[in-house]
C-alpha cells in the first residue's frame, strides 16, 4: 500500500562522536544516553507534542506537529545537555547536532517517515556544528515571528543527495560559555572560597530602557538573594556587595574573584508593554560553563506577585543545579581532600539514581560521615532521609530494611543540632511517614517550608503523605507546585508516582495509568513506581498490560506480595484496601 503524503517539522539528532565515547567507555556512554533520554530528552519531545519515529544508536527521527514545537524542543534539550555536560572534560561530554526542515514527507503504515522532507533535516544536523541547531529556509519562515531567538542565516547550501540548494539558519544559543575580559593587572587577589557553595546574585541588567522599571529589576534580584540565603547549603554574598556591579559589562569572572565565590547568576529584565521577560543564567565563575539558563514571562498588573512567582522559580530550579555541579567537582578530589560536605554531595548524586547498588554506596558513604563528623547535621538529617527512602521506594528485601527506631534516631539529633535546617524536618517528617503517623508528617514537612518556601522537595513529598492518605487534591497541589519549581529535579520521578497515588485514590485510573508509565520511564529503579502503574492498570480495565508489568516488577522486587505490601507500603487504612485490590486483580500472590 502506498504511504501517506503530508506536511511536517521533521527533527533529526544525532551525537557527536558516538564511536569515540563508546569506544572509550560503552556501559557509561549507553547509561548517560538512557539517563538523558528519560529525564530530558523524551519529557522535552513529550511537552512539545512530537514523535519519535526511530532511533538508532546515537540518532532520532522525531515528528511534530508545527515548526515552533520542533525548535522549542530543540532549544530545550541543546541547553539542557549545556547544564549536563557542565564540569565534564570534553572528552565526555555527550553533545547533539539537530536539523530541523519543514516540508512534504511520506508516512508509511508502521509510521515510518521517507521522504525529501526527511533527507533535508538528516543532511542540515551533518552540518550543524556540535550542540548546535540548523534551520532549513522553510522551518525559518514558519519560526521567524514567532520565536524571539536569534538566527544567522548561512545562506544557501548544497546538501548531499538534495537536488537544489537549501538555504539555511543556525539558531544562536544563549548556552555559550560566558564573556569575560582579562583581569586588570591591579586586580585583587581571590579571596579564600568558603567551606561550602558560595553565589553571588548580580544585579539584574535593566534592558528596557526605561529608568523605571530599575526598581523592578533590583526586586528580583534583591528576593532571589533573600531566598537563596534561607538554604543552608549555600554561602551567598549580601546584597550590599553584589550591587556595587552594577552596570553593564560585567565581567564574571572578575566579580567571582573579588567576591570570593565559586558561583555567579546573573540576568536581565526587558519589558514591552505590560509584559515582562526575565531571563536568567548559573555560571561557574572557576569554568565559564553555563549550569543552567532560563527566562520567565509575566504581567506587570501585579508586580509584587510576580517578583515572588519569579524567586520561587529561580531559587528551586538553582538548588538541584548547585548540588549537581558540587557532586560532580568532587569527583575530581583526592580522598584525603575529602570533608563532609564533599560526602554529602557525592552521596546526594549516587542516590539519586535509584539503584540498589548506588544507593548502598550512597548510605554507606553517609554512616562514614556521621561516623567522622557526628556534629554535622546535614549528614544526619539526609541519612535518615535515604535509608527512610529506601524502605518505600527503592530497595525490596528485609536485609535492607534500615530500622526505624536507628533511623528517628538520626533526624531528631539532626534537628538537634540544627532546628533551623528544613532537612532536618524533612527527614523527621519521613519517619513519621513511615509509621503511617501522617497527620505528624504532615505538620513536618509544613514545618520544612517555613524555614524555606522555596523548598521543592518538600513540598513533592508532603504531596506524596498527603495522597497515601487519600487526600488527593490537596496532594496534587502540592506536587505539581514541587514540579513546577523545579521542572528537572531527578526527584520528579517520585513525584509523579505520588501523581499516579493521588489519581488512583480518587478513582481516575487513565491519569494515574499515565503518571505511574512517566515514573518508571523517568527512572526504571524506582519500584514504587512500577507498582502503582501496575495497580492503575488493573483498576483501568488493562489487566493483559497490567499483568505484564508485574512480570518486570517480579524481576525486580522478587519477594512482591500482598502481604509485603501490608507490611512495608505507609498507606492508611481505606487507601490500602484500594491499593491492595488492584493488585489483587493484576495478580500479585498473597504471599
Amino acid at each position: 500500500m502506498a504511504g501517506t503524503r503530508k506536511i511536517a517539522a521533521i527533527l533529526v539528532a544525532d551525537i557527536v562522536g558516538y564511536s569515540r565515547l563508546a569506544g572509550a567507555d560503552e556501559d557509561r556512554t549507553l547509561s548517560r544516553l538512557r539517563g538523558l533520554r528519560s529525564d530530558l530528552i523524551d519529557p522535552a519531545i513529550d511537552a512539545h507534542h512530537g514523535r519519535i519515529v526511530k532511533r538508532t544508536g546515537d540518532g532520532s527521527l522525531i515528528e511534530f506537529r508545527s515548526g515552533v514545537d520542533a525548535v522549542r524542543c530543540a532549544i530545550e534539550v541543546q541547553n539542557g545537555l549545556v547544564e549536563r555536560n557542565a564540569g565534564l572534560p570534553a572528552e565526555r561530554r555527550i553533545e547533539f547536532r539537530i536539523g530541523i526542515h519543514l516540508g512534504d514527507v511520506v508516512e508509511e503504515s508502521d509510521g515510518d517517515l521517507m521522504g525529501d522532507g526527511v533527507n533535508i533535516a538528516a543532511r542540515l544536523e551533518g552540518i550543524c556544528e556540535p550542540g548546535g541547531i540548523c534551520l532549513s529556509g522553510a522551518a525559518y519562515e514558519q519560526v521567524r515571528d514567532k520565536l524571539k531567538e536569534i538566527f544567522v542565516d548561512l545562506g544557501e547550501k548544497e546538501l548531499k543527495n538534495i537536488a537544489r540548494p537549501v538555504r539555511a539558519y543556525r539558531l544562536a544559543l544563549d548556552g555559550n560559555a560566558a564573556k569575560s575580559e582579562p583581569a586588570e593587572p591591579t586586580a585583587p587577589a581571590r579571596l579564600a572560597l568558603p567551606d561550602k557553595p558560595s553565589i553571588a546574585v548580580l544585579p539584574m541588567q535593566n534592558m528596557s530602557g526605561d529608568p523605571e522599571q530599575e526598581y523592578f529589576a533590583d526586586g528580583i534580584s534583591e528576593d532571589i538573594i533573600t531566598g537563596l540565603s534561607k538554604l543552608r547549603w549555600f554561602f551567598v554574598i549580601a546584597r550590599n556587595s553584589s550591587f556595587s556591579y552594577r552596570g553593564n559589562g560585567i565581567d564574571v569572572k572578575r566579580a567571582a574573584r573579588e567576591l570570593g565565590v565559586r558561583y555567579v547568576l546573573e540576568g536581565s529584565v526587558r519589558k514591552g508593554g505590560n509584559r515582562v521577560r526575565i531571563t536568567a543564567q548559573l555560571i561557574d565563575a572557576a569554568t565559564g560553563n553555563h549550569l543552567w539558563a532560563d527566562h520567565y514571562d509575566g504581567d506587570l498588573s501585579d508586580v509584587f506577585a510576580l517578583q515572588d512567582e519569579i524567586t520561587k522559580k529561580v531559587v528551586a530550579a538553582i538548588e538541584p543545579r548547585l548540588l549537581e555541579a558540587e557532586g560532580l567537582r568532587s569527583q575530581g578530589r583526592t580522598p584525603k581532600d575529602i570533608d563532609a560536605w564533599d560526602m554529602v554531595i557525592r552521596a546526594n548524586s549516587l542516590f539519586w539514581r535509584l539503584t540498589n547498588t548506588e544507593s548502598e554506596a550512597a548510605i554507606a558513604m553517609l554512616k562514614r560521615a556521621v561516623e567522622l563528623y557526628p556534629d554535622y547535621a546535614p549528614a544526619q538529617s539526609i541519612l535518615a532521609f535515604m535509608l527512610l527512602m529506601t524502605r518505600y521506594a527503592v530497595w525490596t528485601s528485609s536485609e535492607f530494611e534500615p530500622q526505624v527506631k536507628e533511623t528517628a534516631a538520626l533526624a531528631a539529633r539532626a534537628a538537634q543540632l540544627d532546628d533551623s535546617d528544613p532537612r532536618a524536618h524533612l527527614a523527621l517528617a519521613f519517619v513519621a511517614l513511615t509509621r503511617r503517623q501522617t497527620d505528624e508528617a504532615v505538620e513536618e514537612f509544613r514545618r520544612a517550608l517555613e524555614l524555606n518556601p522555596n523548598f521543592a522537595a518538600a513540598h513533592g513529598y508532603l504531596g506524596l503523605a498527603l495522597a497515601l492518605d487519600g487526600r488527593s487534591d490537596q496532594a496534587i497541589d502540592h506536587i505539581e507546585q514541587a514540579m513546577r519549581m523545579s521542572p528537572r529535579d531527578p526527584q520528579n520521578s517520585m513525584f509523579n508516582m505520588a501523581l499516579s497515588v493521588a489519581h488512583y485514590l480518587a478513582g481516575r485510573y487513565t491519569e494515574a495509568v499515565g503518571f505511574g508509565r512517566r515514573s518508571v520511564q523517568q527512572r526504571e529503579g524506582l519500584i514504587a513506581g512500577h507498582r502503582m502503574y501496575i495497580a492503575s492498570l488493573a483498576q483501568a480495565g488493562q489487566i493483559d498490560e497490567a499483568r505484564a508489568s508485574l512480570q518486570r516488577l517480579m524481576e525486580l522486587q522478587p519477594n512482591i506480595s500482598i502481604a509485603w505490601i501490608e507490611e512495608y507500603v505507609p498507606l492508611t487504612a481505606g487507601p490500602m484496601a484500594k491499593f491492595i485490590e488492584g493488585m489483587r486483580k493484576a495478580g500479585v500472590p498473597e504471599e
